[in-house]
């Protein structure tokens, strides 16, 4: 049995020990108040892109503007390509990030669509090409003499290289029709415009129409119709005139037997057999007109001679004492 002297001792020992058990479990337990630990920068990586501007001859670009947003969308970095069309964006924590092109510096360039990017520990080289503005395409149709404007035209545009994407189009109401055309040059990009279907009641024009699309300017081409010539009916041959037989000069039966003596008395008509009608229709042409011309002649000539012979007895009743 402990003597009395020990057991304050033992008393002590064991409220000590008591007393740094749970010391010892609150010191492994994480604290949610605490702060993270800091970092130092040699702890940190970073990246970047160097960004460079071309356009599709390979021309340079220079003050074309980008901003760099981060997962949440919030701006990390941005900056212009300078003279050497170059734009570096460093000091970037690795990660994914979108790629925002905001300006092309240049009225004749269009900017390229958003694009994601990944940030590495080191700087990425990228090389973007901004195309060229597409030039506004207006196609018009109009009657050739009037000049109304006519729909229902259909219009092909093809590139003239024959390297493109040919477009159909269709007039309207106003006789017009419209149309982006990509451009691949500053000089601008020839393209070849031909009517596949008239209007109704319209003949089609054969000819086509070349337009060169410089970029980010309008162009235009125009097309005229004639009208469809109305069909003619057949043309008729004249109508002729029936031929009047010639009369003959040769003897018919018929005055043949009339100029025979006939064995049968005829009577001599009196006036009251004329009463009865007179035939109709045209009798043959026997010689009368001549004989009647002969008898006048003969006429004529009897008078005279009567005359110069009554002339010539007055002379010589004169001279008789």
């Amino acid at each position: 049995m402990p003597s009395r002297r020990t057991t304050p001792v033992l008393a002590l020992t064991l409220t000590a020990m008591a007393a740094t058990i749970p010391f010892a479990h609150a010191s492994t337990s994480p604290d949610p108040s605490a702060p993270p630990p800091v970092m130092t920068e040699r702890s940190v990586t970073t990246g970047g892109i160097e960004i460079q501007k071309k356009d599709p001859t390979g021309d340079i670009l220079a003050g074309a503007s980008f901003a760099l947003l981060d997962a949440s969308g919030n701006p990390a970095a941005e900056g212009k390509t300078g003279a050497d069309g170059l734009l570096r964006l460093e000091g970037l924590i690795p990660g994914p990030y979108r790629l925002k092109e905001t300006a092309s510096g240049s009225p004749i360039h269009d900017t390229v669509a958003d694009q994601d990017v990944i940030i590495t520990d080191a700087v990425t080289p990228m090389v973007i090409t901004d195309p060229f503005k597409a030039a506004d395409l207006i196609v018009k149709k109009a009657d050739k003499e009037t000049g109304k404007p006519l729909s229902g035209a259909v219009i092909n545009v093809t590139p003239t290289s024959g390297q493109g994407e040919t477009l159909t189009l269709t007039t309207g109401p106003e006789g017009t029709a419209k149309a982006k055309l990509t451009v691949s040059a500053r000089t601008g990009t020839a393209y070849t415009a031909t009517e596949t279907k008239a209007p109704a009641g319209y003949q089609l024009t054969a000819k086509p129409v070349t337009v060169t699309a410089k970029p980010g300017a309008p162009v235009t081409a125009e097309f005229t119709n004639s009208k469809i010539p109305p069909t003619q009916p057949p043309s008729s041959p004249p109508p002729t005139s029936p031929s009047t037989p010639k009369p003959s000069t040769s003897s018919t039966p018929s005055a043949a037997a009339s100029a025979a003596p006939s064995a049968t008395p005829t009577v001599a008509e009196t006036a009251s057999s004329t009463t009865s009608p007179a035939p109709t229709g045209v009798l043959a042409n026997t010689g009368g007109g001549s004989a009647r011309w002969i008898g006048l002649l003969g006429g004529v000539l009897i008078i005279a001679g009567g005359g110069a012979v009554w002339a010539l007895r007055r002379r010589a009743e004169r001279t008789t004492p």
